[in-house]
């Protein structure tokens, strides 16, 4: 039984066999720790913690540091797995939590320093923190390594976010006009809009449907738990 159960856990799904499609899952690949995941880790760590000392010490020059290591980063990571092959769905998961936190840690670090602009940031916050954060780990429902290659599921998602233009719209239009103007109408403006174009992704996301694992989690996993029995009744006093 063991044995079996080591089987089951060592030996990729049959419904994830190699396809040829590039961005398609590759289960013998899946690891969390490789030189992207560590890069990650490493930038994530010292964007945040500059940020929180740019807050402590109310410095705007640091907090662009801390923006840049973020961005400056997560170039980095993705380029990284490319270039070595090591994209996996471990590294994506972990770069979609990372990227919000080091957005978190600039954004509010930012309202700090200018309260002026709690509106616009909260706006996006609520966008890219929860709406955007939940478009990014719908590709787990497919056998896809991350969303950069959610065209192959659907396109007009793609394009509207994990495309060049749509990562860049999304991740720094809001910062660089936020810094350069200081403008809280244009600032709102533009978060609203991405707000929207998020809302409009996750319609057609509903629309589209999420496929649903199948099978038993224990049995594939080994896990040895025994299933619960229901009955449809209470167990008498």
């Amino acid at each position: 039984m063991v044995s079996d159960a080591r089987r089951r856990r060592s030996t990729p799904s049959s419904r994830w066999a190699p396809c040829g499609h590039r961005g398609c899952v590759r289960p013998d690949r899946e690891r969390l720790l490789t030189a992207p995941t560590v890069v990650t880790f490493a930038r994530t760590a010292g964007s945040l913690g500059i940020a929180l000392g740019a807050a402590q010490a109310r410095s705007l020059t640091w907090l662009l540091v801390a923006l840049a290591v973020y961005w400056v980063g997560d170039v980095a990571d993705g380029a990284l797995a490319r270039l070595t092959d090591t994209e996996t769905r471990h590294g994506a998961v972990l770069d979609i939590v990372a990227d919000r936190l080091c957005a978190l840690g600039f954004y509010g670090g930012f309202v700090w320093l200018d309260p002026s602009m709690a509106l616009p940031m909260g706006i996006f916050v609520f966008e890219f923190a929860l709406v955007d954060a939940y478009l990014s780990l719908a590709f787990l429902s497919w056998p896809l390594s991350s969303p950069n290659y959610f065209d192959l599921v659907d396109r007009p998602i793609w394009l509207a976010n994990w495309s060049k233009t749509g990562k860049v719209v999304n991740s720094s239009l809001v910062a660089v006009v936020m810094v350069t103007t200081r403008s809280v109408p244009l600032c709102t403006a533009i978060a609203l809009g991405l707000l929207t174009v998020k809302v409009w992704s996750l319609a057609r996301l509903a629309r589209l449907g999420l496929p649903t694992p199948t099978g038993c989690a224990a049995r594939d996993a080994g896990s040895g738990v025994e299933p619960t029995r229901v009955t449809g009744t209470s167990d008498p006093a």
